[in-house]
């Protein structure tokens, strides 16, 4: 069973507003004095703040994954968990009499073309995505 403590933090996070809580001596919660200013809450690290946050029609719905624009950091990281396994296909698949210099350089022209097609990838799901949220946004303006 959680203290009295953790259930008076529990209740404080489930609500609505952010509020400063005074307890008295007897571990009761009283209401916060007049003159007492009440604290903005801080963004929260990797939240949208006002400037770079989408219009409230075009949020993405509930439990919808949000697509993040195409980035080629990104996309190198990822290419790096892939090249390992394109290495390693092509060891496995090589000739008997091949050297290793010359199944490296199979599998190199595949990892050069890798990058820009996994950041065409990313860019036309991006897309699709905008479009999506953009097809939303007008669906109530004409239904009304």
């Amino acid at each position: 069973m959680a203290t009295k403590k953790q259930r008076r933090r529990r209740q404080k996070e489930r609500r609505h507003e952010y509020e400063l809580v005074y307890v008295d001596d007897e571990g009761q919660e009283v209401e916060a004095p007049e003159e007492a200013p009440k604290p903005e809450r801080a963004p929260a690290p990797g939240s949208k703040t006002a400037a770079n946050a989408a219009p409230a029609a075009a949020k993405p719905k509930p439990g919808e994954r949000v697509i993040q624009p195409p980035s080629w950091e990104r996309v190198a990281k990822r290419a790096l968990l892939f090249a390992p396994f394109i290495v390693i296909f092509f060891y496995l698949t090589r000739p008997a009499n091949d050297s290793y210099a010359a199944f490296l350089l199979r599998s190199l022209p595949l990892l050069i073309m890798l990058v820009p097609f996994m950041y065409l990838v990313d860019t036309m799901a991006y897309r699709s995505y905008q479009k999506r949220l953009a097809k939303r946004a007008e669906q109530p303006k004409k239904q009304k």
